[in-house]
């Protein structure tokens, strides 16, 4: 909830993008940050510190808050934070409900959560900072559309998603206490999508899946062998705890993230030769020979 009152924060300053590319949260070396925000001819910044567990939040004029992460309610963070706000001379307003969870308790309201376990929260954060720097890398291979890596306050999950460049057929909706018309912008245009997820397996998991999703998708050889198609979750998983007992848990993933990219893009019949390119196509050494002089 606290991850979804400090989204919903970015979301109101900043400037729509396609796929709601403006919303998310990005890891950080310290943990997970909104990165610059507009406000007006300034901006601002929030980040949680989950080495320090603190909210800390700065502005483009020099001013700094702080926001001590403790077992606290929603309600009381969520006063606490536009409280820093406003006296940083950052006005704002927020649609105050969560979205895509039931119940959708206001966040004013909430005083029913309250939990912060720091040793967990740690140890979720370095789970990301590994997802983030493989997905990355992954990434790297796509020259096509394909969307940052970055963690969505919604579902709670890591993503980087690429596109064919196809329009695809109309999305139905159906997320708990989120608009229909969210998902259709989400879900406009065919689309291969991963990441890491703190469901679907006893430590969490990688995950893929694809929309729309093409005939023998699910039925499709991916790899490595620990990964399976879930039919809870219509999508294939691999299980944190089986990546992290692998011999090479980075080749696990990155075989993971390839081969079930494969499965959409052969299925679906997507142009691989324009929208893929080897990341290392370019010595910087001779890159810096080429370079005129003078």
């Amino acid at each position: 909830m606290w991850t979804q009152i400090v989204g919903k924060i970015r979301m109101a300053h900043a400037p729509l993008l396609n796929h709601w590319w403006q919303v998310p949260l990005y890891v950080s070396p310290r943990g997970l940050t909104t990165s610059s925000i507009p406000y007006g001819a300034e901006s601002f910044d929030i980040e949680f510190d989950f080495l320090d567990h603190e909210l800390k939040i700065r502005t483009s004029r020099g001013g700094a808050a702080g926001i001590p992460l403790v077992p606290k309610t929603v309600a009381t963070f969520y006063d606490e934070t536009l409280t820093a706000l406003k006296e940083l001379g950052v006005e704002t307003h927020i649609s105050a409900t969560p979205n895509e969870v039931d119940p959708a308790i206001p966040f004013a309201e909430d005083t029913e959560h309250r939990s912060y376990d720091a040793d967990a929260v740690h140890l979720f954060w370095r789970q990301l900072l590994q997802a983030d720097r493989l997905i990355h890398e992954f990434r790297s291979r796509f020259i096509g559309k394909v969307s940052p890596v970055h963690f969505f306050w919604g579902s709670f999950d890591m993503a980087c998603t690429r596109f064919s460049g196809r329009t695809a057929p109309t999305h139905p909706g159906g997320a708990p206490n989120c608009g229909d018309w969210v998902m259709v912008e989400g879900y406009s245009h065919e689309l291969s999508s991963c990441g890491f997820w703190p469901g679907g397996g006893e430590e969490g998991a990688f995950y893929a899946y694809a929309y729309p999703q093409p005939d023998g998708f699910a039925d499709y050889p991916v790899r490595p062998a620990d990964a399976f198609w879930s039919k809870d979750f219509v999508q294939f998983l691999l299980p944190y705890e089986k990546v992290r007992a692998a011999t090479d848990p980075d080749a696990a993933v990155l075989d993971f993230l390839q081969s079930t990219y494969e499965a959409d893009a052969e299925l679906g019949n997507w142009d691989r030769n324009a929208l893929e390119a080897p990341p290392d196509r370019l010595d910087p050494f001779q890159v810096h020979r080429s370079r005129p002089t003078g």
